[in-house]
């Protein structure tokens, strides 16, 4: 008898292996269909001006979404996305999917680095043809930083300038839909006391300077500075004309309990909705109170960008 349960000891071990072997061999299989298309492709000057491409295979110009990372605009990596499920959430619905990096903070301005990602989509649309992008059907969704950028580029006028010496830059850099995932309401600063009300954990008037390199405290109370500040707020860049937007956000309601959620607030995707409400733009609002909830709200808003973009035009060819 106890060499009888010895002998299925070792065939119950042995089918473990097995399995694991098999689990293994189906995760590598997983990793490698995430693997781009096209990996740092140059789409601007800097070394950090690159992106990654996965096409979804289509005998047709296919949608694309772009993933912008998060990291408060000083880290992250454009890689971060490569092993979430919503890459190939798109490539199953026909969707190619694209992950761009932008310079941070020590490189450039916050005015400057919202512009990466615009000339990244303006790039991506240059190359439409050559990659068999739609480029009447882009949309744009990122966490955090890269949140606040697709709310930017969902907003902001189209920076398109048909006289540009680039070629690059007579391409729109408008979206057809975006997505936000515990983002910003607005790269103007002094928007935040109006969103969240006077907290302990708002950036001081001196971290002005640094946000958008002015080059002292003065020069941060000019017109000129003004215009910058005004032109970062996605409060302020709303209109009746914009495309629809997916909010989500999992931090808690209530008095922020430190910095990251403090900038990471729900009352930053509530001021958004209002203002869209306001302008009669479609918006969904995803709110919960769990970070296990994050990757669920992110495939909900993925979700959202795949119907916006299934439903809208495609480009005449």
């Amino acid at each position: 008898m106890v060499r009888w349960q010895l002998s299925l000891g070792r065939q119950s071990l042995a089918i473990l292996l097995i399995a694991c072997a098999f689990a293994s061999v189906i995760h590598a299989a997983e990793l490698q269909r995430t693997a781009p298309d096209l990996e740092n492709v140059a789409y601007g000057p800097h070394a950090r001006n690159v992106l990654d491409l996965w096409k979804a295979p289509s005998d047709k110009p296919t949608p694309l979404i772009v993933f912008i990372h998060g990291g408060g605009f000083v880290n992250g990596d454009k890689g971060q996305i490569r092993n979430r499920p919503q890459v190939k959430q798109c490539l199953d619905a026909g969707v190619s999917f694209a992950s761009i990096n932008y310079r941070f903070r020590e490189h450039a301005p916050i005015q400057d680095i919202l512009r990466d990602a615009a000339r990244a989509i303006q790039f991506i649309r240059s190359h439409a043809q050559d990659w068999n992008i739609d480029p009447a059907r882009i949309a744009a969704y990122g966490g955090s930083a890269g949140a606040g950028t697709s709310m930017w580029l969902a907003f902001h006028e189209d920076l398109a300038d048909p006289n540009a010496e680039d070629p690059v830059l007579r391409q729109s850099s408008r979206l057809t839909a975006a997505g936000s995932l515990n983002g910003q309401a607005s790269y103007d600063l002094r928007d935040w006391a109006q969103v969240l009300g006077k907290s302990s954990f708002e950036r001081p008037e001196a971290d002005w300077v640094s946000f958008y390199h002015f080059k002292s405290a003065d020069g941060a109370r000019t017109a000129a500075a003004d215009k910058i500040m005004r032109d970062c707020s996605m409060l302020n860049l709303v209109s009746k004309d914009d495309v629809p937007v997916a909010l989500a956000c999992t931090v808690p309601d209530g008095e922020p309990r430190d910095r990251n959620a403090y900038v990471h607030h729900p009352k930053h995707s509530i001021a958004i909705a209002d203002r869209l409400k306001e302008q009669g733009i479609d918006c969904l609002l995803l709110l919960g109170d769990s970070t296990d909830e994050r990757n669920g709200q992110a495939t909900k808003v993925v979700a959202f960008l795949i119907e916006k973009l299934q439903a809208a035009a495609p480009a005449k060819r």
